[in-house]
This record gives C-alpha cells, sequence and structure tokens, in this order.
C-alpha cells in the first residue's frame, strides 16, 4: 500500500476564495470562450469565460459557466442583482456566441473582463469587431478564429450566493472556422494558435504538445 504524503483539504470547511484558487490551479489549462451575447434591447456584451468545455456530439453542445457576483445592497439597472451581464442576456433571449481565443485577441479577450455597467459596450472597449451572427442575435468577433453560434438548452444554478456556479449548456447551431484552420473537419491546432488560462493572471499557449497513441 502506497501511503500519502498529500495535504488534504475539506472544501466545506475553506472559504469560497480558496476553493476558487485551488480549482483554478489544479484544473488547468482551461480553454478561454470569449461569450457574445445582446440584451432583448440589442445592447452588446462580451466577455470571457475559463469554466468552458464540449460537452457532446449529438447534438454538438457545449457549456460556459458564469459564476454569481456580489449582490448589491441597493439595486440599480447597471448592477440589479447578482448574475452577470452574460448570464441575464442568455436567460432572456436564449442565444450566445462562443469566440475561440488565440493568442492574437487574448489581450483583447482580456479587457473585455472589466466590470462595466451593461450600457457599456464591451467590443469597443476591447477593440473587437462585431460581425452578424447567421442563426443568433447575438454578434461574433471578427478577429476570432473560430465562433459557435449556440441556442440555449439548460442553466444549472450549482449554489447560491457569491461564487456559486451556474451551467450554461448550448447547442451549436453553427460552426464558423477560418479556411485555412481545417481540412477535413479536421483543425490545424498550429493554425488555430489557441490559448489557456491557468490559476491568477497566467495565460498559456498550446504549441507545445506530444501525440500519445489511444490503446484499442
Amino acid at each position: 500500500m502506497i501511503s500519502s504524503s498529500h495535504l488534504s483539504f475539506d472544501p466545506a470547511t475553506l472559504p469560497t476564495q480558496d476553493s476558487y484558487k485551488l480549482m483554478t490551479g489544479l484544473i488547468v489549462p482551461r480553454p478561454v470562450a470569449l461569450v457574445s451575447t445582446v440584451d432583448p434591447a440589442g445592447v452588446r456584451n462580451l466577455a470571457p469565460y475559463s469554466f468552458f468545455a464540449g460537452v457532446g456530439s449529438n447534438p454538438p453542445t457545449v457549456l460556459f459557466c458564469p459564476s454569481l457576483t456580489r449582490p448589491p445592497e441597493t439595486p440599480t439597472p447597471d448592477h440589479p442583482d447578482d448574475r452577470k451581464d452574460t448570464l441575464r442576456n442568455v436567460e432572456e433571449t436564449g442565444e450566445f456566441v462562443i469566440n475561440i481565443v488565440s493568442e492574437t485577441i487574448a489581450n483583447a479577450a482580456n479587457l473585455s473582463a472589466a466590470t462595466v455597467p451593461p450600457s457599456v459596450d464591451e467590443f469597443a472597449l476591447a477593440g473587437l469587431t462585431p460581425i452578424p451572427s447567421e442563426v443568433v442575435r447575438a454578434p461574433r468577433v471578427a478577429e476570432s478564429p473560430a465562433q459557435l453560434e449556440c441556442k440555449l438548452m439548460q442553466i444549472v444554478f450549482t449554489g447560491q450566493g457569491t461564487g456559486a456556479g451556474v451551467v450554461v449548456l448550448g447547442q451549436i447551431v453553427r460552426f464558423h472556422i477560418r479556411p485555412d484552420l481545417v481540412e477535413n473537419f479536421r483543425v490545424d491546432p498550429e493554425r488555430l494558435d489557441a490559448v489557456g488560462r491557468m490559476a491568477g493572471n497566467t495565460w498559456s499557449t498550446t504549441r507545445d504538445r506530444f501525440e500519445l497513441i489511444r490503446p484499442k
């Protein structure tokens, strides 16, 4: 029997922020979904989320996870509750776009994470170009190497209060991929040049890769 020298932590006894630091330090690298939405009035919103993954291919499904924020003591139109603008827009419209983040636009994606009122257009804030989608109302990011138009399938709240997670499941209804990135539906990872998140302010590239043959 192998004895363990690992440190052990019970999440039930930890402050939320400490659990968050452990998760973001261990679940790495995390792909970044730059999520674009619009509110019912057509105001654009753009924000990055690194709790993001594919779920299945039949139908093609993805998820991203905005967390709940600290609710305001006095609700205002700019901060009415503990939901982020992205989540509120998805709940109200049932649509969103996931824009893949390459190293070229990583800084711009980071700029879109600024905490600003819902009336502020993060496309303009980040210096990115909105272009129309084919199926959903939310715009795509022109500079992104690939975009996924999505229709909302389900929203799952995993808890309540600041830091609680919200799982947003969406069905991909359109793939948009730069022509030089794909051949016979296989994406060239070098040309895609996607980035990921580590802990804190650290990001990573996906250039250092190795292959393992899956056993039969």
